[in-house]
């Protein structure tokens, strides 16, 4: 049975509750959609009750505000009751083609039409830019053109304006290039050739895929370099690599697709304080695919 449910009871999900199925039948794969921050009185990390919910601030009229109840037409029970689930942090759990993307889209406009948060109160995380602009249009066809001032994109998109915005605080300007998957192998490859490396032994490639594996576990150069094992040429061989590399990209001003979530989560780990600040701002974090998220994410 595909559930609605709490998977971590000491984890982030701690206080989700225990639902029935999405759907009558389980389907072959599993998919989940997230949300954190909390939809009711005392939930969610930004210590916010619903006893004063979000005013618009921009007078919206209200015939520009999505029906609640037509929001809710069509919905299974299940998927009602997500929607309209107010508290802690929820995880849903179903097959592929139940309705996992609309009861999330469903539930941004219910949280706008009920008053429990503004637009850009919400930020909504996909895995892909093509899933980013079919959310925003689902969701824009439910709420109107105000969808348009909401975070609806990826992880990578997301990162890279807040990056942006806050540079100066890691130490970047915010004017920084960024390499993409051609561009980091290449780089890496001149790093290789400068220490010497042979090809064939240490393959740029294989180089670079252990790189990328490292920063999604969120293992810096110099943490590597400090637990490396250097009885092993192929991890000396990465260490050394890992190390010019990142080097050469902050000369560069200039991250790869990894950096972009592993620099927010240390700016964030290094300033309390604009952590902070960002979740206050979101009040509501939705993220669907979100068990295709790894540890940086």
């Amino acid at each position: 049975m595909d559930m609605l449910f709490d998977p971590y009871s000491d984890g982030p999900f701690k206080a989700a509750h225990t639902a029935a199925a999405l759907t009558k039948s389980r389907p072959e794969g599993l998919a989940a959609a997230a949300e954190f921050g909390g939809g009711g009185p005392g939930g969610g990390q930004g210590g916010w009750s619903n006893q004063q919910p979000a005013q618009d601030g921009n007078g919206e009229p209200a015939h520009h505000r999505p029906n609640a109840e037509e929001l809710l037409q069509g919905l299974n029970p299940q998927q009602e009751e997500a929607v309209k689930h107010a508290g802690s942090a929820l995880l849903i759990v179903a097959g592929a083609g139940s309705g996992k993307t609309r009861v999330l889209s469903n539930r941004i406009a219910y949280l706008i039409a009920t008053r429990r948060a503004h637009h850009g109160e919400i930020l909504a995380i996909t895995f892909t830019n093509k899933a980013a602009a079919e959310m925003r249009e689902r969701i824009e066809a439910l709420v109107g053109g105000r969808a348009k001032i909401m975070w609806i994109s990826t992880f990578h998109s997301s990162c890279v304006r807040i990056l942006r915005q806050e540079a100066a605080n890691v130490g970047r300007k915010s004017n920084f290039s960024i390499y993409d998957s051609a561009d980091s192998l290449r780089l890496v490859t001149q790093v290789s050739k400068s220490l010497d490396l042979d090809p064939k032994k240490f393959a740029p490639k294989a180089i670079q895929h252990k790189i990328s594996a490292l920063k999604n576990e969120l293992i810096d150069a110099d943490s590597y370099s400090s637990s490396a094992n250097y009885n092993d040429p192929f991890e000396q061989a990465v260490a050394e690599v890992f190390k010019g590399y990142t080097q050469r990209l902050r000369q560069a001003n200039a991250m790869d697709f990894d950096d972009l979530i592993a620099e927010t989560v240390y700016m964030f780990r290094a300033f309390p304080a604009l952590a902070d600040s960002y979740r206050r701002r979101f009040r509501h974090v939705l993220v669907d695919e979100y068990q295709d998220t790894n540890h940086a994410q």
